[in-house]
């Protein structure tokens, strides 16, 4: 949300889906639309979430989740900044910032041929990896003293040595 909001792209809408949520077969139309007829239940054309994110940005969560064939169809989208909806034959722009995220290992998933090497270097243009909160020491201490502090109201509130103790070694 703060790379959206801090860009020059915070007056444009932001997006977001979750790749692990929605079932294979419904989330290339979530991403793409479809059009009405295009398949059962299709009863009206549908705008998907890349038209929705135009001119502003479309976060991909859970990316490694997501099935090759689809993988096929977001590379295409980055490269040409164009899209189909399902069941039309009509290319139509948008112009989006993608940012994705995901809990899995993309090299392994490379590796084993399970995500496309060619999309992981063409989102990876800035990657930020962010090591799971039990490995950063320290790091969940800081976070329940701050929030702590913001919920203690007009009382001082502190952590004794033990509830530190088990905070620490949790």
């Amino acid at each position: 949300h703060n790379i959206h909001r801090l860009s020059p792209r915070s007056n444009g809408p932001l997006i977001t889906i979750n790749c692990a949520a929605i079932p294979e077969n419904l989330l290339e139309s979530e991403l793409f639309g479809h059009e009405k007829g295009s398949f059962t239940g299709a009863h009206a054309r549908k705008i998907g979430k890349v038209e929705a994110a135009n001119g502003g940005t479309l976060f991909l969560d859970e990316i490694g989740d997501m099935p090759l064939p689809l993988q096929a169809k977001i590379l295409r989208f980055l490269q040409e900044r164009r899209f189909e909806r399902v069941g039309s034959t009509q290319s139509l722009p948008a112009d989006v910032r993608l940012v994705s995220a995901t809990h899995r290992n993309l090299h392994e998933m490379i590796a084993s041929g399970t995500f496309r090497e060619d999309l992981f270097f063409r989102l990876g243009e800035i990657s930020l990896e962010l090591p799971p909160l039990r490995a950063r020491e320290g790091d969940v201490l800081l976070i329940a003293q701050h929030l702590l502090t913001q919920n203690q109201g007009a009382r001082s509130l502190k952590f004794d040595a033990t509830a530190i103790d088990a905070i620490e070694h949790w």
